[in-house]
Protein backbone atom coordinates (compact mmCIF):
# COMPACT_ATOMS: atom_id res chain seq x y z
CA UNK A 1 0.00 0.00 0.00
CA UNK A 2 1.27 3.45 -0.82
CA UNK A 3 0.44 6.38 1.41
CA UNK A 4 0.10 9.70 -0.42
CA UNK A 5 0.18 13.33 0.64
CA UNK A 6 -3.42 14.33 -0.12
CA UNK A 7 -2.43 17.87 -1.13
CA UNK A 8 0.56 17.15 -3.41
CA UNK A 9 0.02 13.52 -4.44
CA UNK A 10 3.60 12.73 -3.34
CA UNK A 11 4.20 9.16 -2.15
CA UNK A 12 5.03 9.47 1.54
CA UNK A 13 5.48 5.82 2.44
CA UNK A 14 4.83 2.27 1.31
CA UNK A 15 3.95 -0.75 3.44
CA UNK A 16 3.33 -4.43 2.70
CA UNK A 17 -0.30 -5.56 2.97
CA UNK A 18 -2.15 -8.81 2.26
CA UNK A 19 -2.93 -9.95 -1.27
CA UNK A 20 -6.01 -9.11 -3.36
CA UNK A 21 -6.94 -5.86 -1.54
CA UNK A 22 -10.24 -4.17 -2.33
CA UNK A 23 -10.96 -1.49 0.27
CA UNK A 24 -9.03 0.95 2.41
CA UNK A 25 -10.04 3.30 5.20
CA UNK A 26 -8.34 5.70 7.59
CA UNK A 27 -9.42 6.42 11.15
CA UNK A 28 -7.91 9.85 11.85
CA UNK A 29 -8.67 9.78 15.58
CA UNK A 30 -6.79 6.46 15.98
CA UNK A 31 -4.16 7.26 13.33
CA UNK A 32 -4.73 3.83 11.78
CA UNK A 33 -5.28 2.92 8.13
CA UNK A 34 -7.00 -0.34 7.21
CA UNK A 35 -6.71 -2.51 4.11
CA UNK A 36 -9.16 -5.38 3.64
CA UNK A 37 -7.58 -8.16 1.61
CA UNK A 38 -9.06 -11.11 -0.25
CA UNK A 39 -6.46 -13.46 1.23
CA UNK A 40 -8.35 -13.33 4.53
CA UNK A 41 -6.48 -10.55 6.30
CA UNK A 42 -7.20 -7.02 7.45
CA UNK A 43 -3.95 -5.03 7.55
CA UNK A 44 -3.69 -2.30 10.21
CA UNK A 45 -1.18 0.46 9.46
CA UNK A 46 -0.21 2.97 12.16
CA UNK A 47 0.66 6.57 11.37
CA UNK A 48 3.62 7.39 13.63
CA UNK A 49 3.77 10.87 12.09
CA UNK A 50 2.74 12.23 8.67
CA UNK A 51 5.93 10.83 7.09
CA UNK A 52 6.24 7.43 8.83
CA UNK A 53 3.87 4.45 8.82
CA UNK A 54 4.27 0.84 9.96
CA UNK A 55 2.18 -2.32 9.86
CA UNK A 56 0.72 -2.96 13.32
CA UNK A 57 -0.92 -6.27 12.51
CA UNK A 58 -2.44 -8.50 9.86
CA UNK A 59 -5.67 -9.62 11.51
CA UNK A 60 -7.02 -12.93 10.21
CA UNK A 61 -10.53 -12.54 8.82
CA UNK A 62 -11.95 -14.98 6.26
CA UNK A 63 -10.84 -15.69 2.71
CA UNK A 64 -12.65 -13.36 0.33
CA UNK A 65 -13.47 -10.74 3.01
CA UNK A 66 -12.11 -7.82 1.02
CA UNK A 67 -15.14 -5.54 0.66
CA UNK A 68 -15.23 -3.20 3.66
CA UNK A 69 -17.14 -0.30 5.13
CA UNK A 70 -15.56 1.58 8.04
CA UNK A 71 -17.43 3.49 10.76
CA UNK A 72 -14.88 5.92 12.20
CA UNK A 73 -17.32 7.23 14.83
CA UNK A 74 -17.49 3.79 16.47
CA UNK A 75 -14.11 2.46 15.20
CA UNK A 76 -15.69 -0.55 13.51
CA UNK A 77 -14.77 -2.31 10.28
CA UNK A 78 -17.48 -4.29 8.48
CA UNK A 79 -16.31 -6.90 5.99
CA UNK A 80 -18.49 -9.18 3.90
CA UNK A 81 -17.75 -12.56 2.38
CA UNK A 82 -19.10 -16.05 1.87
CA UNK A 83 -17.76 -19.57 1.63
CA UNK A 84 -16.51 -20.36 -1.84
CA UNK A 85 -16.63 -23.70 -3.60
CA UNK A 86 -14.82 -24.87 -6.70
CA UNK A 87 -13.94 -22.69 -9.66
CA UNK A 88 -15.12 -24.14 -12.96
CA UNK A 89 -12.69 -24.47 -15.84
CA UNK A 90 -12.38 -21.54 -18.22
CA UNK A 91 -14.48 -21.72 -21.35
CA UNK A 92 -14.85 -19.55 -24.42
CA UNK A 93 -18.07 -18.10 -22.98
CA UNK A 94 -16.55 -17.65 -19.50
CA UNK A 95 -12.78 -17.15 -19.89
CA UNK A 96 -12.31 -15.96 -16.28
CA UNK A 97 -14.63 -18.06 -14.13
CA UNK A 98 -15.18 -17.18 -10.49
CA UNK A 99 -15.59 -19.67 -7.68
CA UNK A 100 -19.09 -20.82 -6.79
CA UNK A 101 -20.58 -19.15 -3.69
CA UNK A 102 -21.98 -21.76 -1.34
CA UNK A 103 -25.66 -21.30 -0.44
CA UNK A 104 -26.49 -19.64 2.90
CA UNK A 105 -22.84 -18.82 3.59
CA UNK A 106 -22.90 -14.99 3.36
CA UNK A 107 -21.48 -13.34 6.51
CA UNK A 108 -20.73 -9.86 7.80
CA UNK A 109 -17.59 -9.73 9.95
CA UNK A 110 -17.29 -6.88 12.44
CA UNK A 111 -14.07 -5.70 14.07
CA UNK A 112 -13.86 -2.97 16.72
CA UNK A 113 -10.58 -1.14 17.22
CA UNK A 114 -9.06 1.03 19.93
CA UNK A 115 -6.01 3.28 19.92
Amino acid sequence: MEILDSETGRIVSGVAIGSAPDSAAFDSSLGIAFSSNGDGTLTLIKENDPEHYLVLNNVTTQKGARTMAYDSDNHRAYLVTATFGETHLATKEQPKPRPVIMPNSFVVLVGRFQG
